[in-house]
């Protein structure tokens, strides 16, 4: 990052700033409910973590879903290519 001490140790702005940057990420039902700019950096590691391994088991859930879709139907199907496209 630019900006750094030549100690190479992070500013408080910067740290600030990568906060409010992973604070964006978080979806707005998360924000709401009290991670403010003002929470400690620690509060919204737990929060981003927490939304992070959501979005994993999703994305597992989508993916198993798929794939018992793919059973069911005719592999010779471009709708079964649209599939196993998603799949990889």
């Amino acid at each position: 990052m630019s900006g750094r001490r030549g100690s190479g140790r992070i500013t408080d702005d910067e740290i600030n700033e990568l906060i409010s940057k992973l604070q964006s990420l978080l979806p707005e039902s998360s924000r709401r409910r009290g991670t403010t700019s003002r929470s400690p950096a620690s509060k919204l590691l737990k929060e981003m973590c927490s939304y992070i391994k959501s979005l994993h088991r999703e994305v597992d859930d989508l993916s198993e879903r798929l794939s018992e879709l793919m059973a069911t139907m005719d592999s010779n199907t471009p709708q079964a290519d649209i599939i196993r496209s998603l799949l990889r």
